[in-house]
């Protein structure tokens, strides 16, 4: 019981403290569950990521899921997404009551602004820790390029692309070509 409820705080805290969604994330999910608690490696967490970026709904809530999947089972895994959702719920909430009074006001709209670097400051932070992880080699550096190039240059999916490098990467991997 006391593991769930660490469970329930930790992803509450996470939950609660970060804004932007998955990807601005990333960095407190590794000091929370790596670094502090050392309930995943930092592998873990990034293969959690990439799934929970390749199944439906949110990407944080995903990889709260399969944290505490592993941690406690099916129990763990309702106490993680418990967690995590819960302070966008109360947040959303609260502001849902008071928001339009406030929209107009320049000091909120100056803030959002702020908010707004910053979350893109995170996000370019976790795409270069997670490519000094996961480029390792000529292939993936290939495929990295490759992703990129598809998801900004062209209208294909982004789903369809994650299918095709995951299949790639079988297919590779049976023909005896090291990947990683």
């Amino acid at each position: 019981m006391k593991e769930l409820l660490e469970l329930y705080l930790a992803f509450f805290r996470i939950g609660g403290l970060t804004f932007g969604g998955g990807l601005t994330m990333l960095p407190m999910l590794k000091y929370e569950l790596v670094e502090k608690k050392d309930w995943v490696s930092e592998d873990d967490l990034l293969d959690y990521y990439a799934v929970g970026q390749c199944t439906p709904g949110i990407i944080a809530v995903n990889v709260a899921t399969f944290v505490g999947y592993k941690r406690k089972g099916v129990i763990g895994g309702i106490c993680s997404t418990l967690g995590m959702i819960s302070p966008s719920l109360i947040i959303v909430s609260i502001l849902a009551m008071f928001l339009q009074q406030f929209m107009d006001n320049v000091w909120v709209q100056h803030g959002v602004e702020g908010i707004k670097i910053v979350v893109c400051a995170l996000m370019l932070n976790t795409v270069l820790t997670m490519g000094k992880k996961s480029i390792t080699g000529k292939l993936t550096a290939v495929a990295a390029i490759l992703g990129f190039v598809g998801a900004v240059f062209t209208p294909v999916p982004t789903v369809a692309l994650v299918i095709v490098a995951g299949i790639a990467g079988i297919v590779l991997n049976k023909a005896g070509k090291e990947i990683v």
